[in-house]
């Protein structure tokens, strides 16, 4: 579970990460938070999912990301990411 904060919504957020989670083989999905965060669940190698992690720290250039929040959860077996 990844929680991402700041002005991450309608900047393109979620797009970027389902762009960045194909390119990368992680799988799971991502929405926006009604408190205006956005919450990813994401599975892959454990090298890809770090590089995912470290990506979203960053996010698309209209992003100001404040903090990411990630905390281990369930396996789900995703078999593709979505965005919800």
């Amino acid at each position: 579970m990844i929680r991402i904060t700041g002005k991450v919504q309608n900047v393109g957020f979620r797009y970027s990460v389902l762009q960045k989670a194909h390119e990368l083989n992680v799988y799971g999905y991502v929405r926006n938070m009604y408190n205006k965060s956005v919450y990813i669940e994401a599975e892959g190698e454990g090298e890809k999912l770090e590089e995912f992690v470290i990506w979203c720290w960053q996010g698309p250039a209209m992003a100001r990301v404040v903090d990411v929040n990630v905390q281990n959860s369930p396996l789900q077996n995703y078999n593709k990411f979505i965005i919800r």
